[in-house]
């Protein structure tokens, strides 16, 4: 099934904006920026949406304005009213287990500690598609929460930000040529 949205997983506020926990809002913002598309808030749907082309058609891009840990809410709020099935979003999100710089698409699986993806699976189901932004880990569990919290240092900020132009191009594949493909042009160019 074709892809519709693409939703960026993060924390409203401003003090949330450079936190390694927004890697998914970054990557929306920066498709946005470069389809010249506007997100605007949208109650319906508890989120900033905005409709652009991208690829090979119209997209669909979503920020939650929920906290991370309630994402799942305001996603199936956006499924049910445009009347589209988890099949056809992909969710951008941090990835503790890949360090800085590195991206992957992945179908599926399982919510790997993630409260983000925890709430959307609750909701949604887990049979979707995820872009996994590394963020690169404390070392400690127990750190964890305070990390992804935190914004990323400048050498680490550096590689993230230097990593999104592969995950947009990957993105484009993804909606031109299909999963596949870009899985190939992703993993083996980061």
């Amino acid at each position: 099934m074709a892809i519709s949205v693409i939703i960026g997983l993060g924390n409203p506020g401003e003090k949330y904006t450079k936190t390694r926990h927004n890697a998914g809002f970054w990557l929306i913002d920066n498709l946005a920026q470069s389809t010249g598309a506007a997100l605007k808030p949208e109650k319906k749907v508890l989120g900033d949406v905005a409709q652009t082309s991208l690829g090979s058609g119209n997209i669909r891009l979503f920020k939650p304005g929920t906290y991370m840990n309630e994402s799942g809410q305001a996603i199936r709020r956006l499924l049910d009213f445009y009347k589209l099935s988890p099949e056809q979003m992909l969710v951008v999100h941090d990835e503790l287990d890949l360090p800085p710089g590195t991206n992957r698409l992945k179908l599926g699986g399982g919510h790997g500690g993630h409260n983000g993806l925890r709430d959307i699976i609750s909701h949604c189901g887990k049979e979707f598609l995820r872009m996994r932004i590394g963020i690169g880990h404390p070392g400690d569990k127990s750190q964890v929460t305070g990390y992804v919290l935190r914004n990323p240092g400048s050498k680490e900020c550096d590689l993230i930000e230097r990593s999104l132009p592969d995950a947009e191009r990957a993105v484009e594949t993804l909606l031109q040529d299909g999963l596949e493909k870009a899985m190939h042009q992703l993993h083996t160019d980061s």
